[in-house]
This record gives C-alpha cells, sequence and structure tokens, in this order.
C-alpha cells in the first residue's frame, strides 16, 4: 500500500490500531528491562496499568508471553519469538515516521552499513564508493561492527546492512553469502615455514604458537580459526590474541607466532603468506539486512555487487575466492539471481 509516495507494508495498516502499539512498546519495554517497575518508569507509566496492558495482550493473542513469578522476569518461549516480532515491527513504524517527515521536509536519506575491517581489503570499499556515486543525494555512514553485534544491531534498528563473516542461525536477519574466501597462513620470514612453497597443511601448525584476532567481541573470527583447528586436532603451544588485523601481523612481523587471515587481508610485504591446504579453511564474506525488509537500497547494493564482480578489480583473486552459482563468472541475470 502506497500513500504520497510512502510504502506502508499492509500488515501495519490492517493489523495494528494505536492502542496495540502501545501494548508492543509496554511488551518489549518490560521484555528488554526484565523488570516491570523499570519498565514502566521507562515508558512514564504507573505499573499496575502498563501489566494491565501486557496481560489484555496477552489475552488477544491466547499465549502466555512473560514468566511472572521469577525475578528477574523471563519471557517465555512464545514471549522470545514474539519479542523478537515487535522489535520489527516497531522499527518498521519508526522507519515509517521518519520517511514520511524527511519526505516533508525533503531531507537527505541516509543508510548505516556496518563491516568487519577485513572487509576492507575485500571490495567493500568499492561498493560503497560505487553507491555514492549512484545515489548521491543517500548519505552512507560506515561503522566498524563484530559480525555478531551487526545481528542485533540490525534488528534494534541502528544499522541498516551489515557486513561480516560470522554465519547465525537468527531468523529475523536474511543473509547472503557474498564469496568464500580462502584461508592463508602469515609466517615469518625466518621461520621454517616460510622456506617452503606452496599451501601447508593445518597439521604443519601444531606446536607453533598463533597469533589471533579480534581479541573482542566474541563469537568472531578468532573462534572460527581455533574451531577450525581444534576439529583438526592440532595443539597449539600458545595462543596470543590481540585486538585486530594490524596488530596480529605486526606480532607475526616480531616473530611472535603465525596468523592465519583471510586471503586478501596479505597486506605486509615482510612476510610470508601460504595458502591454506584444505578447500574448507575459508571465511565467507555475508550482507545481511533485516528479514522481510525491501528497502530499495538493498536491491542496489546487491546489484553494485555483480557490477563490482563483473569488473574484475585487481584486489579480487579468483584462485582464493569461491562465488555463489552465477556470481562474478556467469552472466549479469545469473549474477543477480545468485544474489537474491
Amino acid at each position: 500500500m502506497k500513500n504520497n509516495g510512502l510504502e506502508i507494508h499492509p500488515s501495519l495498516c490492517t493489523w495494528f490500531s494505536p492502542m496495540d502499539l502501545r501494548q508492543l512498546r509496554y511488551f518489549v519495554a518490560v521484555a528488554t528491562t526484565r523488570n516491570f517497575t523499570r519498565a514502566a518508569e521507562q515508558m512514564h507509566i504507573a505499573q499496575p496499568p502498563l501489566s494491565r496492558q501486557i496481560q489484555l495482550l496477552e489475552e488477544e493473542l491466547e499465549v502466555q508471553l512473560i514468566q511472572r513469578n521469577s525475578r528477574p522476569v523471563r519471557l517465555t518461549e512464545a514471549g522470545r519469538l514474539f519479542y523478537e516480532q515487535s522489535l520489527q515491527v516497531l522499527q518498521r513504524v519508526d522507519q515509517m515516521k521518519t520517511t514520511a517527515r524527511q519526505a516533508s521536509r525533503n531531507q537527505r536519506q541516509s543508510i548505516s552499513i556496518a563491516y568487519v575491517p577485513s572487509t576492507l581489503y575485500g571490495g567493500l570499499p568499492m561498493v560503497v564508493r560505487m553507491f555514492r556515486q549512484r545515489f548521491p543525494d543517500t548519505d552512507v555512514h560506515l561503522v566498524d561492527m563484530g559480525s555478531i553485534q551487526q545481528i542485533s544491531e540490525l534488528k534494534s534498528g541502528r544499522i541498516d546492512l551489515g557486513f561480516g563473516r560470522i554465519r547465525s542461525t537468527d531468523n529475523s536477519v536474511a543473509r547472503t553469502v557474498l564469496r568464500e574466501e580462502r584461508l592463508v597462513l602469515a609466517i615469518p620470514p625466518a621461520w621454517p615455514l616460510a622456506a617452503q612453497a606452496g599451501p601447508v597443511q593445518l597439521k604443519d601448525l601444531a606446536q607453533h604458537k598463533l597469533v589471533v584476532f579480534p581479541k573482542e567481541p566474541r563469537p568472531s573470527f578468532a573462534d572460527e580459526v581455533l574451531g577450525m583447528l581444534h576439529e583438526q586436532g592440532v595443539k597449539l603451544v600458545e595462543v596470543h590474541e590481540v585486538r585486530e588485523l594490524h596488530a596480529a601481523l605486526g606480532l607475526v612481523a616480531a616473530e611472535v607466532g603465525l596468523c592465519i587471515v583471510p586471503a586478501a587481508a596479505r597486506l605486509r610485504s615482510d612476510l610470508v603468506y601460504r595458502l591454506i591446504a584444505d578447500e574448507q579453511a575459508t571465511s565467507p564474506i555475508i550482507l545481511s539486512h533485516r528479514l522481510h525488509d525491501d528497502s530499495w537500497y538493498i536491491a542496489a547494493i546487491k546489484q553494485l555487487i555483480v557490477e563490482m564482480y563483473a569488473q574484475n578489480p585487481l584486489w579480487l583473486d579468483f584462485k582464493t575466492n569461491a562465488f555463489p552459482t552465477g556470481l562474478a563468472t556467469g552472466t549479469a541475470s545469473a549474477s543477480a539471481d545468485a544474489l537474491k
């Protein structure tokens, strides 16, 4: 449904009245604070009427959302699912309000894109540059953010898109794997592993020191690497955790240890890099957005990624990347289909 150019999701038109939206906000406040008193203070309402509104909501849904006999209060399984969906609905309503206000004031639209730092070496700057050239009236805000944190920030509406590396099973977020990037081992030049050519086996890392990143937040790429080595039964002498990629490579140059990095992150010329032999030793680059979000910029970003791959840029090494079927190597239409 559209009203004066503003797109309105049909479910919002038929399902929610002003009272229903208020009940949703009350429920979200309780679910977030886990306390009826704090939720009432947050919503500037006395506790009895807030409790009554949530009770009415449960009666309408014919399901219990909150376990009231626990301290702090806890959500039932139905309540947890309803909480996630409520966040999406309220965020959509807020977006509608913002869009309407922007349209009335002729304001510029803005989008927030979160990224993990390693994606800065794998095409994200090129995509953002192309987007700004194609859509000069839209402001783009880039936010350094871990992959797992991106999921919660997408659901809360604080960001619009996320470029990360950690797979998630959260059903309220849509994910598109843009490509699988092979992993390489960064080695100090003087170490024996650097004297050999060709791919290196994961088992060859046994009894070595390893530098991993990022130190936090977790889980992160560091846990992906450590999990991969654990599955192969590789026992390390020591694991040194650092906050970011540049620090990790710096410590390798200082001969603190080895480091496994995505192929695009071969940044220092004073190190030796060897491809990990296991073809399953990859790190995905994943585009995430809210489920059922049909905002125009999502399709625009995906189309620009197709166009970027088609240009075969210098940084894109086809030997160390695997793409979804049809993407980067097929026709434009096949590539677009791969990103749907």
